[in-house]
Formats: C-alpha cells, structure tokens, sequence
C-alpha cells in the first residue's frame, strides 16, 4: 500500500475502527498491537499516523522533530534510527509506503 503523508494521518488512532500506523524511512508499520503506546492517550501518540524518523532518532517527542526529514542528523543519530528499525522489523508487520 502507497500512502502520502496525508493519508497516513488518517491512521492516528482517532478512529477505532482503523489500524494505527507509523513510519520509519518511509516504511510504514501496522502498530495496532502497541496501541497502548500508539494510542490516542500513550506516551508515543505524537508519531501516530506520521512518518516518527527523525524524532526517533533524536530520542524527542516534540512535534517539530516528528518527520521524515533525515537531514542534519549526525552518525550517532542515524545509528539510533538504525536500532529503532530494526526494533520496529521484529516487532510490527510493514504494511506499506509513505510516496
């Protein structure tokens, strides 16, 4: 499944009635099943439904660091991001792209 940023927004968890995604590099994971952390009230809501790259990487969960954009980021914080991906591989099914 190819979804935009805009698409993907309408997987947040706002909605019982859909799964909630996030995407890591543009690929996009179903992590319905950690909807405790994904959640509309979990600590991780803020990456529901939104590409969560460089806020991973950053270990921050501030809305401006929510993105996919990877410029700027140092080595250590590329690697951080790596850790994260395959966290998120072993743990979520991809169910698709952010396009």
């Amino acid at each position: 499944m190819e979804l935009t940023a805009a698409g993907l927004k309408g997987y947040d968890g706002s909605d019982d009635g859909k799964p909630i995604y996030v995407a890591i590099k543009a690929t996009v994971y179903d992590v319905t099943a950690g909807k405790g952390f994904y959640g509309p009230s979990g600590a991780y809501c803020m990456f529901a439904g939104k590409d969560a790259s460089r806020a991973l990487a950053k270990m921050s969960k501030s809305e401006e660091d929510v993105t996919g954009d990877l410029d700027g980021l140092t080595e250590k914080e590329i690697g951080v991001l790596d850790d994260w991906e395959k966290k998120f591989q072993a743990k979520y099914p991809i169910v698709g792209c952010v396009v």
